[in-house]
């Protein structure tokens, strides 16, 4: 067959693509093809080695990344390509235990609890256990039972190994929880890859034919795998060998969901004839970008070195811009959109602005509305955990699964139908009593005299008409296909003229429509097969599924979610420390947390392309007041040859912002000497014909470096007053010849100032 495809391939890559014997790990910079890579070797396998595609597999880590992977292989392969395992981890799991979960007694027409649905049941479980929410966080208790599964230990090892109060207090929670899951045929995400594992470790038959049939395996970001997944991945290719895995240590940013960088860092150490192939080539980012991300990571202790580099022109410099608050730095961002769009070089589609905690999108929103420029949020309200789209897929679960106790309590008076929370609780509590199912004891309720009384006849009707409702539809999931399906839960729970009286009735109705809309690729499948697969495939959307990207709208997203992603101008907002990095790494005192931040610093500034902006503000508001920031030490990182100043003035309407910080680098002797100088008059940046005078070169090169011979009076955050502008905060204290410059926000309006130590006659307050 053809090997044509090959000669498309740097070095490097084409070496990745023809080393398909025994284990190899792909050290995939950014932007180097990693995704070409596995999509050219797993052509290689079929038209070059003969392998059936039976015999492949490959696991990525998102919806997006699967999808990108079998577009590529569609025009490769042909009809191949849909005979070849290409998904996410999970959904690769969750296919292994509904085909031979049944040794583990887990049926295959589980439900897969999404995070709404697990801090529901985790809420349940504390409420049964008399666990108090206000006192132990039910976020907190879910995150300690999925780190416990992530490491392959269940509830019976948690328990066994408690050693304190709390981890007593989770343990029960913990055992009602797993009662919860069984009782409603469900599985979480964390279930999907422990409950795999146990069924490879404890049935040598299963294993087997998972093993005859996975010949060569492939794992993309296997810097972001947990043990679980690693392990999994291990008992597949114990025989073959033939494990293929594709990450980079200096992308690792997800520890928090319980990814271990220690994965990708000692493969080495667990195939010791591993083949080690780094994709050095960048083809994404421009020189200036590229050197200044590798400067940022390369203070880094726990990586892989290697030398990116790329072929790219140098392009623009990485623009520095400083802020007076958040709200400024909304509107200089996006001011600054405007202004590049308007020169009609760039769509709008072409811009991300990047954050570390979701809090900072609030500002960039307003700014969006209030300059109207249209605008997508990563990450926000996530479509399929909107309350419409939760009741409908709720029941749809039920139908499925009668037993599914979070669904049922959902939707059970979803449309109001009479059913009152005594009625609930009282169902509950013969249900706890008799070790039936919430669903069993309704039935048993509706049809047993002495109970019943205890309920009286509305409540029982208002069962009755549920009841009825749920068989109804239970009927017709044997015959209708999907969206047929959905259009008969809308109708005739009565859900369609539940919402027409909602204020948002017109949105919602469009949101159900979508919803349908989304199920169409389902709608082919055999009923109750392609209802199981509907439910799965929503249940496994990740954030950056629902990103459009042809969108004519910036991009308001996380740098968690902006991996996989790239954009031609990319802004990196907040660079202050207690944000990036954040808080908590700095407070943990623990040098793996801050490691982390710099990679998630170096994963956004690989996202851009040409051009890359890096914005701070001098103070940021925090829990209900102002705080003066410190620039965060990534900034420090990068030289200053790599920096530019950006001098724009945007219009703004905020009074109290007289006058913009103007920074000048100035290298002598080959030392670098930043020198702060006061620009321009005091006149506000909101009069456009009294812009501030940026000095020429000559007269740079008139200002003479010295030592000053005074001493600095005032720290960083200093509260201060002065006899005219009143009280402010100090946000920097600079050499200016033979004495110090000191740059106070004051409040009430009096912006910010720059005045000499000397004469300033500021006074700590």
């Amino acid at each position: 067959m053809t090997t044509n495809f090959l000669e498309q391939l740097n070095a490097a890559q084409r070496e990745s693509v023809e080393s398909v014997d025994g284990p190899v790990l792909i050290v995939a910079g950014p932007g180097s093809g990693k995704t070409r890579v596995i999509t050219n070797r797993i052509a290689h396998l079929v038209l070059n080695r003969k392998v059936k595609p039976y015999n492949v597999g490959a696991v990525t880590f998102t919806n997006k990344a699967s999808r990108e992977m079998k577009d590529r292989l569609a025009p490769l392969l042909g009809e191949n390509a849909r005979l070849l395992t290409v998904g996410t981890f999970h959904s690769f799991c969750s296919m292994i235990l509904r085909r031979t979960g049944e040794n583990l007694s887990i049926s295959n027409n589980f439900v897969i609890y999404d995070d709404d649905d697990q801090i529901s049941a985790i809420k349940q479980s504390m409420k049964d256990v008399d666990v108090d929410p206000k006192q132990f966080n039910p976020r907190s208790v879910l995150s300690t039972i999925s780190n416990s599964k992530s490491q392959l230990v269940n509830f019976a090892g948690f328990n066994s190994q408690k050693s304190n109060y709390y981890e007593e207090v989770v343990s029960k929670v913990f055992e009602r929880y797993e009662d919860i899951l069984s009782q409603g045929s469900a599985l979480d995400f964390d279930d999907l890859l422990l409950k795999t594992h146990q069924l490879l470790t404890e049935f040598p038959d299963a294993t087997k034919m998972y093993q005859d049939r996975f010949n060569y395996f492939m794992v993309d970001e296997f810097q972001d795998t947990n043990i679980a997944q690693y392990s999994i991945a291990k008992l597949i290719t114990e025989i073959s060998r033939n494990l293929c895995v594709v990450g980079d240590p200096d992308q690792s940013i997800y520890s928090w969901r319980n990814a271990d960088i220690r994965n990708i860092l000692s493969f080495q150490n667990d195939f010791p004839e591993a083949k080690i192939i780094p994709l050095e080539q960048n083809y994404r980012s421009s020189q200036n970008i590229l050197g200044a991300a590798k400067n940022v990571i390369s203070k880094n202790t726990q990586r892989v070195d290697k030398n990116l580099w790329t072929s790219n022109g140098k392009g623009s410099l990485i623009s520095i811009d400083e802020a007076y608050d958040e709200e400024d730095e909304a509107r200089r961002v996006i001011k600054e959109i405007q202004g590049l769009v308007d020169s009609g070089e760039y769509p709008l589609s072409d811009f991300a602005v990047m954050y570390r905690v979701n809090a900072q999108s609030r500002s960039f929103e307003i700014a969006c509305r209030r300059f109207g420029i249209p605008y997508q949020i990563v990450g926000g309200v996530k479509f399929y955990h909107r309350r419409e789209i939760k009741d409908i897929t709720s029941y749809l679960r039920l139908i499925l699964n009668p037993e599914d106790e979070i669904s049922l309590t959902r939707i059970i008076n979803v449309p109001p139908r009479g059913i009152g929370q005594r009625t609930l609780s009282e169902i509950y509590r013969l249900s706890r009593q008799t070790g039936k199912s919430l669903y069993e004891s309704i039935v048993s309720v509706t049809s047993t005299d002495n109970l019943s009384h205890q309920l009286g006849n509305r409540a029982i009707n208002s069962l009755n008409q549920f009841l009825s409702h749920i068989d109804q539809l239970k009927k017709a999931s044997v015959s209708l296909n999907i969206m047929e399906l959905i259009d008969l839960t809308v109708s005739e729970t009565g859900y369609r003229k539940y919402i027409e009286t909602d204020e948002k009735a017109e949105e919602r109705l469009e949101n159900i429509q979508e919803y349908r809309n989304s199920s169409r690729e389902y709608s082919s499948v055999p009923a109750l097969q392609g209802l199981v697969e509907f439910l799965e495939g929503i249940s496994l959307i990740s954030d950056i599924d629902g990103m459009e990207e042809d969108l004519d709208s910036i991009t308001l997203i996380t740098l968690h979610q902006s991996k996989g992603l790239e954009f031609p101008i990319v802004f990196i907002t907040g660079m202050e420390e207690g944000l990036l990095p954040h808080i908590r790494s700095l407070d943990s005192g623990e040098p793996d947390e801050l490691e982390e931040e710099r990679r998630l610093c170096y994963v956004g500034m690989t996202r851009a392309e040409k051009q890359l902006y890096l914005t701070r503000a001098f103070r940021r508001g925090f829990r209900g007041t102002y705080e003066p920031t410190v620039p965060s030490r990534f900034l420090s990182d990068i030289p200053a040859s790599l920096l530019v100043k950006n001098t724009s003035s945007p219009e703004t309407d905020a009074p109290e912002i007289e006058m913009r910080d103007k920074m000048l680098r100035f290298r002598k002797d080959g030392s670098e000497k930043a020198i702060s100088a006061s620009l321009g008059n005091n006149s506000s940046l909101s009069h456009k014909n009294k812009q501030p005078t940026v000095p020429t070169r000559r007269t740079v090169n008139k200002i003479k470096v010295s030592n000053p011979t005074r001493k600095s009076n005032f720290q960083i955050g200093d509260k201060v007053r002065h006899g005219q502008f009143g009280d402010g905060i100090v946000m920097s204290s600079d050499p200016t010849g033979d004495d110090l410059q000191i740059t106070v926000a004051f409040k009430d309006g009096g912006g910010i100032k720059k005045l000499l130590q000397s004469l300033a006659k500021l006074k700590k307050i």
